[in-house]
């Protein structure tokens, strides 16, 4: 099946995975996070993409975003290449490829499934076993979010400062969210669709972005051609 054009929309969060080639480690010490971290917020600020969350992890990284214009998240990806694959590979006297092929990444319907990719990418180091809880890792946005430590790489979306008029009420509204575990069918949802490029949001959502952009978002069923269908003037 051909792959689908990527799909990246201005003012929209979108999620973003990043891995290591053939599953090897792209963060070593804590001098890689750090020297990461650093580039990131450059590259954020440079090329205009909110950077809402994050999470580094051993063999890959996490990111959901809002890029301002079309250009800028696949600009920012490229830039953070350009200065982190050389840094890695003079350090730890390697050559070659460091990233696992080009990016993943998924446009997010914010209303209903930005918080729990949110919630999804700041609990991945505990599901992968690498730290009890969110707080005991010290590479994400977790702490930020839950009122322990402001992070600068962060710009909050209006719908995590629509949890509460204070940073004390957002706080606590956060922590209480992310105390309940995420199902199994919303953890398949999030994983199948930026794993594949898909939009994550309902079916509403999608057939409104294939209406608006006049083109296919999903894999169009075997044997039948995509075709936009015109919003009736009486609907």
């Amino acid at each position: 099946m051909a792959r689908l054009p990527r799909l990246i929309l201005p003012s929209q969060p979108h999620y973003v995975i990043q891995r290591g080639n053939n599953g090897q480690p792209i963060f070593i010490d804590s001098a890689d996070h750090l020297a990461f971290l650093g580039w990131l917020r450059t590259a954020a600020k440079t090329f205009k993409v909110a950077v809402h969350a994050y999470v580094l992890m051993p063999d890959q990284l996490h990111l959901l975003v809002s890029p301002s214009d079309e250009g800028g998240l696949g600009q920012m990806m490229q830039w953070l290449g350009r200065y982190y694959v050389p840094y890695f590979n003079q350090k730890y006297e390697r050559s070659g490829a460091l990233w696992q092929g080009r990016y993943k990444t998924s446009v997010i319907d914010p209303e209903n499934f930005f918080l729990t990719c949110s919630r999804y990418l700041e609990f991945a180091p505990v599901s992968a076993a690498l730290a009890p809880r969110p707080l005991d890792y010290a590479w994400s946005s977790y702490a930020h979010h839950a009122g322990v430590r402001p992070d600068p790489i962060i710009t909050d979306h209006p719908l995590y400062w629509a949890l509460g008029n204070t940073p004390f009420d957002r706080e606590a509204a956060y922590l209480a969210l992310t105390e309940q575990a995420l199902a199994a069918d919303e953890v398949e949802t999030v994983e199948k669709a930026v794993l594949k490029g898909w939009p994550l949001g309902t079916e509403q959502f999608k057939k409104a972005l294939e209406r608006k952009l006049k083109r296919q978002v999903l894999p169009a069923k075997r044997g039948r051609p995509f075709k936009v269908v015109e919003k009736s003037s009486v609907d």
